[in-house]
């Protein structure tokens, strides 16, 4: 009984604690795939001419995120075009790294590609576009309601470029995006002439918690990079908030299952010193002390943890590793520092046990357990 209540306090125990410390890193990546949990944009000093975010910059910025930890990034560009008398959001991007970055997004079709846009749902809707219509975009020298007024007249913005493009795909994120038109970076450029940098990065970081605020706290520190980190703080909240809740419900699960187990390796041990009176009575008659009497117990007690231990560490392994394989699709591997942990708890839980049944054991009066008292 000894041996089984410290199999099964083990297996739990060794179980869920693998868990636990594979549903941090598992869940990070989860959410990771729900967009960005770190925005960099650059700061708009009042006066200039709007400016973005310079490639080396962008470079800087990503190599300060990376140093805390793995992380995936996208930039954006964004600029105002006329499609068919009406003004719309482009967006300039690296397919490749929005896609990364993005994986929650519904995409009809392909991504963009030279020559081809993403139109988002609402837009393709308000537009009637299908997958393989086509578009023709014009960017004007002032963006707005399509005319400005000089001289006191008015007259038609300048066309500083026009193009036609092809519709590659449809994007549905149920979100802003819906409403955005997607090229190439070079796309854009090229409809715009201008190469004036990256209106926005966004980080999909491995970093968590205090950890992540750090980052955007170190990045706007730096105020000759000219650029503000905010992080996105549903995707972080939520992350967090979850991560909290598992452990905290792993820690009480595990305190009721060292007490059971504590109740289960006490009782077996009192019933064996129950079982064992006379046996007691008669070595210390014969002048066995009260400390090697204990000392037995105790040895009896950790080899009865000590077996349990590892036969339940063993078994608590299998347990998660299915569980892990099933729920989260990945293998787990062994820890052996959470292993010897795990055989050393079960060795002291049943030591501990024992302590109010031996320490019973030490004071039997052989005199009385000899005369059948």
């Amino acid at each position: 009984m000894a041996v089984t209540a410290s199999l099964v306090g083990a297996a739990t125990l060794c179980c869920l604690a693998a868990v636990c410390l594979e549903i941090p890193q598992q869940m990070n990546e989860e959410m990771r795939a729900y967009g960005a949990n770190l925005v960099v944009a650059p700061i708009e000093e009042a006066g200039q001419a709007k400016a973005g975010i310079a490639p080396g910059m962008v470079a800087h910025t990503t190599d300060m995120v990376t140093a805390k930890g793995p992380a995936k990034h996208a930039s954006y560009r964004y600029d105002t075009v006329r499609i068919n008398s009406a003004s719309y959001l482009m967006a300039g991007i690296h397919p490749d790294q929005v896609r990364q970055l993005n994986r929650h997004w519904n995409v009809e079709g392909a991504w963009p590609s030279p020559g081809k846009v993403m139109v988002g749902r609402d837009l393709a809707d308000t537009m009637g576009l299908k997958v393989g219509g086509s578009v023709q975009a014009k960017y004007l020298e002032a963006d707005g309601n399509g005319e400005s007024r000089v001289g006191g007249q008015w007259q038609k913005d300048k066309v500083l470029g026009q193009a036609s493009y092809r519709v590659a795909g449809i994007v549905e994120t149920g979100g802003s995006e819906d409403d955005i038109v997607y090229a190439t970076l070079a796309d854009l450029e090229a409809l715009t002439q201008s190469k004036r940098g990256t209106d926005v990065i966004e980080y999909s970081s491995s970093a968590m918690g205090d950890q992540l605020t750090a980052i955007a706290t170190s990045i706007n520190e730096m105020r000759s990079m000219h650029v503000k980190a905010q992080t996105v703080t549903k995707i972080s909240t939520a992350d967090t908030r979850i991560i909290t809740m598992l452990q905290t419900l792993f820690w009480l699960i595990s305190l009721v299952v060292l007490a059971l187990t504590l109740v289960g390796v006490g009782t077996t041990m009192a019933s064996i010193v129950s079982q064992r009176r006379s046996e007691i009575g008669l070595r210390k008659a014969l002048g066995a002390s009260s400390g090697s009497i204990a000392v037995e117990f105790y040895v009896e007690s950790a080899a009865y943890g000590l077996i349990g231990g590892l036969l339940g560490t063993a078994l608590g392994y299998a347990f998660a590793y299915l569980l892990c394989r099933s729920v989260f699709g990945r293998t787990l591997a062994f820890n052996w520092w959470l292993a010897l942990g795990s055989v050393l708890l079960s060795l002291v839980i049943a030591v501990a046990g024992s302590l109010q049944p031996v320490s019973r054991a030490s004071r039997i009066d052989p005199a009385l357990v000899l005369n059948g008292e």
